[in-house]
């Protein structure tokens, strides 16, 4: 049995993996009763010899490959969103290429996807003006429609600092709505996982702020998809899909309570739009299928142990749960470093690291145990960790 020595708070234990209980697997067809896209992360370049947060570089090949891996496994792909480091070491430049780079590819094998658009090309710092929040908006609509893609509305920083009141979001995405040429998805983004949005919709009272949601989903409800709701509330998710106007999805970015919401309550279901679904792909595939074939316990079977590895990836302070999501790609041989944008790999503790170790393990998602053992050691060796196990 494969072993390693792990922190365990200030102290090495052996822990001794499970390993899969049985293939993982590779392939599967989309499942037919649930909607489900994962926020792919984008791979950093290890070569690249520029200052990592002055010029950030993307090795494309690694980057598009891990697509490859979801659609593969019957999932939609939601690129360019805050999972592939908007905001947090993604440039405009390479948000739009990732968003070429993507639809080109998902156009090619007829596969799912749909990609943000927001207006982070706007100056971080600076006030700009309601005009200019619209203008982007639709310069970035344009980057996903051109290419191919659905649009994806993300959360702004820049209209959170302009705007006075409900009336300004209204006035924003009513603008943008009409301008886009086919149906979006709302993104109602929690200031968990980026403090910058704190009182979206123009207040900090989520029960006015959800009859804004609710007022703009109603007059647009023919060119509104879905909202991708991202407030880890469930009872709240579960309060507004069932106040949607006929036809409109609400895609859970619940990534505490995801199991339930898609699952549904006997009166709605959600459908899914997140990024734990990249880090636990082929268990997410095998679930949804399972609840195709009306297995609920099957389904509960698959996704349940998620939900602790799910919870820690996500844990205070949110934002940085990317570094749980390319650690354990790299953990599962999906790619070949854990070197990410801005040097952000660094975000999380060793002791973080390696709880997400164990709980991938009990999840049943290594599928290689002594893969994930080689690539664990130089990550506690760079923290002066001597993980060989005499085991």
């Amino acid at each position: 049995m494969t072993s390693i020595l792990l922190p365990a708070g200030r102290a090495l234990a052996e822990y001794r993996l499970r390993g899969a209980p049985g293939p993982l697997p590779v392939r599967r067809e989309p499942a037919r009763t649930r909607r489900a896209y994962a926020a792919a992360h984008v791979v950093a370049d290890p070569l690249a010899t520029a200052d990592p947060a002055l010029a950030p570089a993307v090795d494309w090949e690694a980057t598009l490959a891990f697509r490859h891996h979801l659609w593969d496994l019957g999932l939609g792909v939601a690129d360019a969103m805050d999972t592939a480091q908007r905001g947090m070491g993604l440039p405009p430049a390479l948000v739009r290429e990732l968003i070429t780079r993507s639809c080109r590819e998902a156009i090619a094998r007829g596969a799912a996807i749909v990609c943000g658009a927001g207006t982070d090309d706007l100056p971080a710092a600076d006030f700009v003006t309601i005009a200019a929040i619209k203008e982007s908006y639709l310069r970035q609509c344009e980057w996903v429609e051109d290419a191919g893609g659905q649009v994806v509305l993300m959360a702004s920083r820049a209209l959170c600092r302009a705007a006075r009141s409900a009336e300004d979001y209204l006035e924003v995405y009513s603008a943008v709505i009409e301008a886009v040429s086919g149906p979006v998805i709302l993104h109602w983004l929690g200031d968990m996982f980026d403090p910058a949005l704190a009182g979206y919709w123009g207040s900090a009272d989520l029960d006015e702020a959800t009859g804004t949601v609710l007022e703009l989903v109603t007059r647009y409800a023919a060119k509104i998809d879905g909202v991708k709701m991202s407030l880890l509330d469930a009872g709240r998710e579960r309060d507004l899909r069932r106040r949607f106007p006929a036809g409109v999805r609400m895609f859970t970015g619940d990534d505490f309570n995801y199991p339930e919401l898609i699952k549904g309550d006997g009166q709605a279901t959600s459908d899914a739009l997140l990024g734990v679904f990249a880090a636990v792909a082929p268990l997410a595939a095998e679930g949804l299928h399972r609840l195709d074939a009306g297995d609920t316990e099957g389904y509960d079977a698959v996704m349940g142990p998620t939900v602790p590895l799910a919870r820690a990836i996500f844990e205070a302070p949110t934002y940085h749960y990317k570094t749980g999501i390319v650690f354990l790609a790299y953990l599962r041989g999906l790619q070949d470093h854990f070197t990410m944008l801005g040097g952000h790999q660094g975000a999380r503790s060793i002791g973080h690291l390696a709880r997400l170790f164990r709980l991938a393990d009990e999840a049943g998602l290594i599928g290689d145990a002594d893969l994930a053992v080689r690539r664990m050691l130089p990550v506690l060796a760079a923290s002066g960790i001597d993980g060989r196990s005499a085991g």
